[in-house]
């Protein structure tokens, strides 16, 4: 049974950083693609960062490229982001998502999400 749990969320100044992981359990992580999603009181989901399995290749919005990095340890079956420089606009609930193929996570047509962890900017 596919997995996703996410922590590491909080409440944070504007400029600072947080590190997001997504722990992964019920499948082999080297052969999935994991995305990052995010959604805003009153907004749509919004696709934020996707990494696929070995070699990887990564996607990031325009709206973290730069800021956020997303990297995925396949011994830990974790996969992180990290978001520096953080905004009172990347105020979100956080979510990971997982698949076997890339442009299924990209896109959020998949069916395995984690629960979400909470990310708020504000001084």
């Amino acid at each position: 049974q596919v997995q996703l749990v996410e922590s590491g969320g909080g409440l944070v100044q504007p400029g600072e950083s947080l590190r997001l992981s997504c722990a992964t359990s019920g499948f082999t992580l080297d052969y999935y693609s994991i995305g990052w999603f995010r959604q805003a009181p009153g907004k749509g989901r919004e696709g934020v960062s996707c990494i696929s399995g070995s070699p990887a290749t990564t996607y990031y919005s325009d709206s973290v490229k730069g800021r956020f990095t997303i990297s995925r340890d396949n011994a830990k079956n974790t996969v992180y982001l990290q978001m520096n420089s953080l905004k009172p606009e990347d105020t979100a609930v956080y979510y990971c998502a997982a698949d076997r193929i890339f442009h299924t996570v990209v896109t959020g047509n998949t069916d395995y999400w984690g629960q979400g962890t909470q990310v708020t900017v504000s001084s």
